[in-house]
């Protein structure tokens, strides 16, 4: 099943607790070979490949430990600035959002001896 934003959490976790087994069987490992490795209890990884939920940093563990690691990086894609924006900004970095804008409320127009 390809994992895309249409999914639910739950499918998406269930999707990649199936890649994770199918990895680990690709490999001839055991669920105790794996979690003995990785640092966690076989139960985590017994739960992680049942489509529950886990800690980030256990993920990790386990991926290293199937060889899967390296497609963490297309995860997030690292940010870099635009050229016009470091430009702007003598060559700093942005560190904040600025939010959403609300345009002004423009619908009265002042008059020549109205008050505001």
């Amino acid at each position: 099943m390809k994992i895309t934003e249409r999914l639910t959490d739950d499918a998406v976790l269930a999707e990649l607790g199936v890649r994770i087994a199918g990895r680990r069987l690709e490999l001839q490992l055991t669920q105790a070979d794996v979690a003995e490795q990785a640092g966690i209890a076989k139960r985590t990884l017994e739960r992680m490949e049942s489509g529950q939920t886990s800690q980030l940093a256990t993920l990790i563990r386990v991926l290293r430990v199937l060889d899967a690691s390296s497609g963490l990086d297309s995860l997030i894609p690292e940010s870099t600035p635009r050229p016009m924006d470091l430009l702007k900004r003598n060559g700093k970095v942005r560190k904040r959002a600025s939010g959403k804008r609300t345009p002004k409320n423009t619908s009265k127009q002042w008059h020549w001896g109205e008050s505001r």
